[in-house]
């Protein structure tokens, strides 16, 4: 990678959703930082429905699990992956927006990307405030370049994605249909073979989700550019 190509930051609710939702443009740009925000197990184990559809006895087995299946998916990428100690919902400890703003500020701040990319926080929770978070900090950290994408799965449900980007508007955030990869030279057919085989590492997420509801993430990767109009609008 030269020294003018985009070092990519990829903000990722859960250990799946950057490579569901970008794969192929990681594939595109090798040594990407993937920043996993809900990576922490509760404190004590717990069971719940998505860990045991997801094949797991209990909370601890599943992240367990899953940060392998990540390390092994962002290893096929060439991926560098970054954890947060948040927990998902389903455990019921989910950080507040700004603690949330903060930590993931400074995460960016020891990185070395000048490209960050934020999921445009469709119908989960969890990808919500993520979305809120990121949202305080496109016009602090204004002077690095940032791109939304649609999540994989969620951005099938009708009207998520446009009322998302009304939503960026109110904020005075300009979203932009992007296409980042468009200079970058590896073919389709290689980007799409390496996408497939990092989702195809996800095994347990895959298998809760069934072999009927995981086609969307071979479809169209959708990227925004984000720029920033007006300041000081507040937080919706």
């Amino acid at each position: 990678m030269s020294e003018t190509s985009p070092r990519l930051f990829v903000v990722s609710p859960h250990f799946d959703d950057a490579v569901f939702s970008c794969g192929a443009l990681m594939a595109a740009h090798p040594d990407a930082a993937v920043c996993t925000v809900f990576a922490a197990p509760p404190e004590h184990p717990m069971h719940t429905e998505w860990d045991m559809k997801a094949g797991f006895a209990d909370s601890h087995d599943a992240i367990h699990a899953r940060t392998v299946e990540d390390d092994n998916a962002l290893d096929v990428l060439d991926a560098i992956p970054l954890r947060m100690p948040f927990r998902d919902c389903q455990y019921a400890d989910s950080p507040s927006i700004d603690r949330l703003a903060a930590a993931l500020e400074e995460t960016i701040y020891r990185s070395t990307a000048n490209v960050l990319l934020m999921p445009l926080g469709l119908f989960h929770p969890d990808h919500q405030l993520v979305y809120e978070a990121c949202c305080e900090l496109v016009p602090r950290l204004s002077h690095l370049a940032w791109f939304a994408y649609a999540e994989a799965i969620h951005r099938c449900q009708p009207g998520v994605v446009d009322a998302r980007l009304a939503d960026l508007s109110k904020r005075g955030i300009v979203a932009t249909p992007a296409q980042p990869w468009a200079r970058f030279a590896l073919d389709d057919e290689r980007r799409d073979a390496l996408k497939r085989e990092a989702v195809s590492a996800y095994g347990s997420q895959l298998r809760a989700f069934g072999a009927d509801g995981y086609g969307d993430v071979f479809g169209d990767e959708r990227f925004w550019s984000l720029n920033v109009t007006r300041r000081g609008l507040g937080r919706h």
